[in-house]
């Protein structure tokens, strides 16, 4: 599996019974506590892995550092956050690469295991299909806030405990439910990357915005205009593609269109089988997990914004 369907990760059968995935992630710090930046930008590379229905084998860091202005001991902060993580998801750091650089970068390559008869795609979606979201949308409105210093710290502690968190539970509660087709929301927003999933497997999709879970504040600050750039950018990429219901906010298409860092997995799976992942996504703690709409018989990649 290569990029022909906009899929999350590579993924190489190297047996019958084993395939690898591959995938890398880096970016610049969007929380300025270092340590919670190390972990951000391991659970955000990390999350490909879980998409794909795999489990992370080994990691490798990416880091750009200018070794001329910043203390060393941040850097130290930065991989000791990403380091937990990467422990927390059972994996194994084995290496990595540095350079000096003039802008700070963090991430990490990471590659996992599957059984290639249980790989997840974004195309595997089916018309009846219902659409689940595990976390709630709004981190990247609540981190323009932050860098204009408009984010109250209750905000950005709600918006970095949604970031750190592995996606993990997730994947383990979407295979034992049988699910059929999953991504991870992350730059190009909720729906960017539910037009994908419609494309990849030639459906429509219905979502429901009112059942969206969205983080507390992010409503507040998309009022109040602090719309990252990406989020412009993703509602162009997705506008000829959507139908939305003249009731939908300005503000709201906004937060669905928004780009999301470290964001939660977006699951079809059959409509017979929706509430079971519902049980076992909240017994595993998967608290916010939503179901939020259902895939039709299209138009093929064509998306449907309902109230």
């Amino acid at each position: 599996m290569g990029r022909e369907t906009s899929d999350d990760a590579g993924v190489y059968k190297i047996r019958d019974d084993l395939a690898l995935i591959q995938t890398l992630d880096f970016f610049t710090p969007i929380v300025n506590d270092p340590y919670r930046f190390g972990q951000i930008a391991a659970v955000n590379a990390l999350s490909d892995v879980y998409a794909m229905g795999g489990r992370p084998l080994t990691a490798m860091n990416i880091v750009g550092f200018p070794k001329k202005t910043l203390d060393k001991a941040i850097l130290k902060e930065i991989l000791k956050g990403g380091l937990e993580k990467i422990h927390e998801a059972g994996a194994l750091l084995v290496g990595g690469h540095s350079i000096d650089d003039t802008e700070l970068k963090y991430g990490l390559s990471v590659t996992g295991i599957v059984h290639p008869d249980r790989v997840m795609t974004n195309a595997g979606a089916r018309p009846g299909d219902r659409l689940v979201l595990t976390k709630p949308i709004g981190t990247g409105i609540i981190a323009t806030a932050l860098k204009g210093k408009f984010a109250s710290a209750e905000a950005e502690e709600t918006m970095i405990a949604v970031m750190v968190e592995l996606n993990r539970k997730g994947a383990e509660a979407m295979e034992e439910a049988g699910a059929r087709s999953c991504t991870d929301i992350t730059g190009f927003g909720l729906l960017g990357h539910a037009l994908e999933m419609a494309v990849g497997s030639r459906c429509g999709m219905i979502i429901q915005a009112s059942q969206v879970p969205i983080i507390p504040y992010a409503r507040e600050y998309a009022e109040m205009g602090l719309i990252p750039a990406g989020t412009y950018a993703n509602r162009n990429y997705c506008r000829k593609s959507l139908e939305v219901d003249p009731g939908i906010p300005a503000t709201l298409l906004d937060i669905l269109s928004d780009a999301q860092t470290s964001g939660g997995l977006l699951i079809a799976i059959a409509a017979d089988r929706t509430a079971d992942l519902m049980e076992r996504l909240q017994a595993k703690g998967v608290v916010a997990a939503a179901v939020i709409g259902e895939v039709t018989e299209g138009p093929a990649g064509t998306i449907s914004v309902l109230p």
